[in-house]
């Protein structure tokens, strides 16, 4: 089943996003601006779009593997959560992970992905205790399965 994802211009340099390949999970996300970062700097940049996440999904902007993985570049609040009431223009928080290098980045360069996903909006109830878990792990929590 197909579904659209309204997307808007905020500006006419903007770059609509889209899948690199037919089947990728993620929307290329591109810069408006060029950026530096430096060693360990953190940046707010601009997409100059605006999108409508469709009721009871939410948009996860996340890093690309590639730039991860060669430069070091990341998504500070990984992922970065667009509620479907949103509709604001698209920032992304990148970050330089390097401790040596310095990053440039070239307007209209893709930077991060955009995933739309459905997500659960479950009504919150206080309760006094919470019922019993389907396994035995309860409230073990870090390393309470013996490994790391």
């Amino acid at each position: 089943m197909s579904a659209e994802l309204a997307v808007q211009a905020l500006d006419e340099a903007a770059i609509v996003p889209r899948r690199a390949h037919a089947g990728d999970a993620g929307l290329d996300l591109s810069i408006l601006e060029a950026v530096r970062l430096e060693p360990g700097e953190r940046a707010r940049v601009r997409t100059g779009i605006a999108v409508a996440i469709p009721e009871g999904h939410a948009g996860f902007v996340v890093p690309r593997s590639g730039l991860a993985a060669r430069l070091g570049l990341s998504v500070v609040n990984t992922p970065g959560i667009i509620d479907a009431g949103y509709r604001g223009e698209l920032l992304v928080l990148l970050l330089n992970t390097d401790r040596t290098e310095t990053i440039e980045l070239a307007a209209g360069e893709r930077v991060a992905q955009l995933l739309v996903v459905p997500v659960a909006l479950p009504q919150v109830v206080a309760v006094s205790e919470l019922p019993a878990a389907g396994d035995a792990r309860g409230t073990g929590g870090y390393g309470s399965t013996g490994t790391a």
